[in-house]
Parts: structure tokens; C-alpha cells; sequence
């Protein structure tokens, strides 16, 4: 991968606080989330990491890295008509299964 390819990923780190009840309903939605993403073109890295120690809040972090702004546009229409055709709503998600969320784009500083 070229130093500017890296230069320009964008990252999507979205961290969440998840009941222990709702843990493994959560983990399997991302999962499928990010079978979603796998092959989209842009796509470089996807992580779903849960807590395993610390005094951090937040018990499930989910990490993507995209190559460009290009590709995420791309992904997130993508996302968005898959999850319509699928019936699933993720605010509708958060709510049910009790989760608070932290979510947000970033770049390399």
C-alpha cells in the first residue's frame, strides 16, 4: 500500500457500552455488519474488540479503516440500501438491547 493511500484512510472507531445481557445479540450484529463491508472496495481493515481489562466505560470498540473519503461515501449508501433490503435498523437496535454509543469518524493526526 502506497504512504499516500495511508495518508488519506479515514477511520471509523465507534465505541459502545453494552448490558452483559445484550453482549452476544450486539457482537453478532456487528458481525454481520462488518461481513457487509469485507468485500467493498476501500475497505482495508475491520476489528470488533471487547474489553478484556482497564477502567475504560467502554466494553466494545468496532474499528474500520477505508482507504479514502470516496470509499466511505461509497460504503455507507451501500450499508444503508443492504440494511433496508435486510429490515434492519440499528438506532432501533441501540435501544432494544439497552447499548450507549460513542461513534465518529477520524483521520491520522
Amino acid at each position: 500500500m502506497s504512504t499516500a493511500i495511508k495518508s488519506s484512510s479515514v477511520f471509523r472507531v465507534d465505541k459502545f457500552v453494552v448490558p452483559a445481557a445484550s453482549l452476544d445479540a450486539f457482537i453478532a450484529r456487528m458481525r454481520y455488519v462488518h461481513a457487509i463491508l469485507v468485500d467493498l472496495p476501500g475497505s482495508l481493515q475491520r476489528h470488533i474488540l471487547t474489553q478484556t481489562g482497564g477502567d475504560g466505560e467502554f466494553n466494545v470498540v468496532t474499528f474500520l479503516e477505508w482507504s479514502d473519503a470516496d470509499a466511505v461515501t461509497a460504503a455507507l449508501a451501500h450499508v444503508q440500501k443492504r440494511f433496508a433490503e435486510d429490515g434492519f435498523d440499528p438506532k432501533k437496535m441501540v435501544v432494544e438491547l439497552g447499548i450507549r454509543a460513542d461513534q465518529g469518524f477520524y483521520r491520522k493526526a
